[in-house]
């Protein structure tokens, strides 16, 4: 039980390292959260410091996720401390509790106060290493809507919330076999409804139209 607890706060520290707002103090000196939306996630920097900025704050945000899910999770050691009734064997469950807890960690984080990012690139680490396929395509969408719209919270919305769909067409339309799908469907469901939950602002901003649209142009001055 001891080394169960031990890899999720570890996962979770993991997921606490600030990402944006490291970046953003050594490019400019600033905290990413008192500019743009306020939020320390990688749409915000991709705001406020230009895309190059967003994109390494996104993809290292992913790596945390993935990270949990391939190195800390190899730490578990025990078996469970209860009975396991998933079609996953023991690591994979292990994986799927130390994504959690990343993306928790995320969102809370430990070392800049319990006010961290959103939890979307961490939550893509974490299942590109479990449903690869799903993922790949949650992310076509992501960047064909982006790209459509210049809303990055739009796509993150829509790709959060293609994964379970995704899942289930390929499972019962085009009767792929996918490992664990009854348990996996239900944790991505429940991580898009958590992104949704995280997005609220967004949303009624989305929904105002006064939610602020990304550049490709040269990175702000702030």
């Amino acid at each position: 039980m001891l080394n169960l607890f031990f890899v999720i706060i570890l996962s979770y520290l993991v997921g606490s390292i600030p990402t944006s707002i490291v970046i953003s103090k050594l490019v400019r000196g600033i905290d990413i959260r008192n500019f743009g939306s306020g939020n320390a996630g990688g749409s915000n920097v991709f705001r406020v410091l230009g895309w190059k900025w967003g994109i390494l704050t996104i993809l290292l945000d992913a790596l945390k996720g993935a990270i949990a899910v391939i190195v800390v999770a190899r730490l578990y050691l025990d078996s469970f401390p209860f009975s396991n009734v998933t079609p996953f064997d023991d690591f994979t469950l292990v994986q799927i509790i130390c994504g959690v807890a990343a993306v928790m960690g995320h969102v809370w984080t430990l070392f800049a106060g319990f006010k961290g990012g959103k939890g979307i690139a961490t939550g893509l680490g974490v299942l590109i290493m479990i449903v690869t396929i799903d993922m790949a395509l949650a992310l076509g969408i992501f960047f064909l809507v982006v790209g459509i719209s210049r809303y990055i919270s739009l796509g993150s919305l829509a790709a959060a919330v293609s994964v379970p769909v995704i899942m289930v067409i390929r499972e019962n339309i085009f009767n792929v076999d996918i490992q664990g799908y009854h348990t996996i469907l239900p944790f991505a469901i429940l991580l898009a409804v958590f992104v949704v939950y995280t997005h609220k602002a967004n949303i009624a901003r989305l929904l105002k139209g006064s939610e602020r649209k990304i550049s490709f142009s040269k990175k702000k001055t702030v």
